[in-house]
C-alpha cells in the first residue's frame, strides 16, 4: 500500500495530529494489517459502515473507488449494498448506489 497523505495534504497545518493519526495510524498501520483482514475485506466493511452511518460525502466514493481497486466487483458492490439496505436503510442504500455507480461507470 502506498504512504497515506491526504490527511496532511488537507489538515497538516491545521490539525497535524489528525493528519498524523489519519495516514500514519488509520492508513499506515490498521488498513496494512493484511494477515487480520484483507484490504478487500476492510474496503467492504468500511463502505458498510459509511453507508449505516449515512456518510454519503467524498469518503464513501474515496472508499467505493478503494473497494473496486481491491477487487470488488460492480455486481459484488450492488450485492453489498442490497443486502445493508436492509439494516442501514432504504433511503441509505439508495443514496449509496448513486455513487457506487458513478465510480463503476468510470
Amino acid at each position: 500500500m502506498k504512504k497515506q497523505t491526504a490527511g496532511r495534504d488537507a489538515l497538516g497545518e491545521f490539525a497535524p495530529k489528525f493528519a498524523e493519526l489519519k495516514d500514519d495510524v488509520l492508513f499506515g498501520e490498521v488498513w496494512s494489517r493484511e494477515a487480520e483482514l484483507s484490504t478487500r475485506e476492510r474496503s467492504i466493511i468500511t463502505v458498510t459502515a459509511l453507508v449505516t452511518k449515512g456518510i454519503f460525502d467524498g469518503s464513501l466514493k474515496y472508499h467505493i473507488t478503494n473497494a473496486m481497486n481491491h477487487g470488488v466487483s460492480a455486481d459484488e458492490m450492488a450485492e453489498i449494498i442490497t443486502h445493508i439496505a436492509f439494516y442501514a436503510g432504504w433511503p441509505n442504500a439508495w443514496a449509496a448506489f448513486a455513487i457506487a455507480r458513478e465510480v463503476y461507470a468510470g
